[in-house]
């Protein structure tokens, strides 16, 4: 007999025995279980008590002993049932805190041009009322070149993604011709606040590329955290300049 649909059902080894052996048996008491059985005495009482609690087993009492018997295999279907109405108990909390699993915060590192690129297309493509961003100094441009850095906004204007981006005077032509284009507004502080990163932020995500000789990003997904970038990006736009 092929027992592991038994076990399938949450039967142990032990009490998949004593269930067999009292289907042999017939009604018996617990020293001819474990004659039978030939388990641990100990395993075998455990082993009757649990299929009790299934309803799985009976028993009578004939004075002091009691007699056990196997219950019909038919009411396997009751106990199935049993466990079906107690998993439907608990499904909606389990259901709540897959839920809790999807929102959870998320951070994770790529590297090389491929990297970067493949960070920029994320942000393009992620739901959010506006792509912004500080930083991106002529390192950045340099590194990824301004063909790059246009064909990635032609991207995000086709997406219907409006940005706002703070740059350095290092890239005002660059920032001018960004300006030009549909749902872009660029503005820029000192050449003193070139940097060899740029900080994106759209919706609950916050991306930080670094554009050094071997490029990295930091891609984050957190509603706190982006909230917190966003702040600093309205200050930094309030006194940069047009």
């Amino acid at each position: 007999m092929n027992l592991e649909a038994l076990e399938e059902l949450g039967l142990t080894k032990a009490e998949i025995k004593v269930y067999l052996t009292l289907l042999e048996l017939g009604s018996s008491t617990a020293g001819n279980i474990l004659k039978k059985s030939k388990i641990q005495n100990s395993v075998m009482h455990r082993a009757l008590n649990t299929l009790i609690e299934k309803s799985l087993i009976n028993y009578v009492l004939e004075g002091r002993r009691k007699i056990y018997q196997a219950t019909d295999p038919e009411n396997f279907f009751n106990f199935i049932d049993e466990k079906k109405r107690k998993f439907q108990q608990i499904l909606p909390e389990l259901k709540q805190k897959q839920t809790f699993a999807r929102e959870k915060e998320k951070a994770t590192i790529y590297k090389g041009k491929r990297g970067i690129n493949e960070i920029y297309n994320i942000m393009i493509n992620t739901k959010g009322k506006e792509y912004i961003t500080f930083g991106g100094g002529a390192p950045c441009e340099k590194l990824m070149r301004t063909s790059w850095w246009l064909n990635i906004h032609q991207k995000r204007i086709a997406n219907k993604l409006p940005a706002r981006q703070v740059f350095d005077e290092t890239v005002r032509n660059i920032g001018n011709s960004i300006n030009k284009l549909p749902k872009s507004q660029v503005r820029f502080t000192s050449k003193d606040f070139t940097q060899f990163q740029e900080t994106v932020i759209v919706g609950d995500k916050v991306a930080i590329c670094v554009f050094t000789e071997n490029p990295y990003g930091f891609l984050i997904h957190d509603k706190v955290v982006a909230e917190g970038y966003k702040k600093y990006f309205e200050v930094l736009w309030k006194i940069a300049k047009k």
